[in-house]
């Protein structure tokens, strides 16, 4: 059985999405959400569907604590999926080409630090763009500069709002993410 670990920090829709994915594979299982924010939706939704969910601050982050219970569990793969913090490089080292990332957006357009959710669609609004998406990606030290495994562009010319942009790239995310996640299980 391959394992999962997906890592959030609010709502979970996403992270629900992959767990509902995977729920019935005999192949592929969530093992865990990492969570940093105690007031999460995620952590319900990670309940509610019988995942174990670790909870974690800043400092467990960076001083060994998050990197020892992952080791516990041993994962294929390490899916953040809303998760807001900056990787550390000890997991990512630990685990190379084993942790990728979700994106709003076509990178390398509206990425890095502080892009993430609305103020990503807002930038997109206010410039104009004719066409958004999503993409897939390897994390790496930086944000947002990982090696590309997927992209999938959606036309916005129709949508006057920043909301109306993020329906259409949540619904990209919520019909590829698993699927790009099974994918490249099907490959380790």
């Amino acid at each position: 059985m391959k394992k999962i670990i997906l890592f959030a920090s609010g709502n979970g829709t996403n992270a629900e999405n992959i767990i509902k994915y995977f729920k019935n594979s005999v192949e592929e299982t969530v093992s865990a959400v990492f969570v940093n924010n105690t007031n999460a939706k995620v952590i319900t939704r990670a309940t509610d569907n019988n995942v174990d969910v670790v909870l974690f601050n800043k400092q467990q982050l960076n001083d060994g604590f998050v990197l020892k219970e992952i080791n516990k569990i041993a994962p294929d793969l390490i899916v953040l999926a809303g998760f807001l913090w900056m990787f550390p490089n000890s997991i990512i080292k630990e685990y190379p080409n084993k942790v990728i990332n979700i994106h709003p957006a076509l990178l390398p357009k509206y990425g890095g630090k502080g892009m993430y959710g609305k103020f990503v669609h807002e930038a997109v609004l206010n410039n104009n763009e004719t066409e958004t998406g999503i993409t897939i990606h390897y994390v790496n030290e930086h944000y947002d500069e990982g090696e590309f495994i997927f992209q999938k562009a959606i036309n916005i010319e129709d949508c006057k709002t920043s909301d109306e942009i993020a329906g259409k790239v949540h619904q990209l995310e919520q019909i590829y993410f698993p699927k790009v996640v099974e994918e490249l299980l099907s490959k380790k």
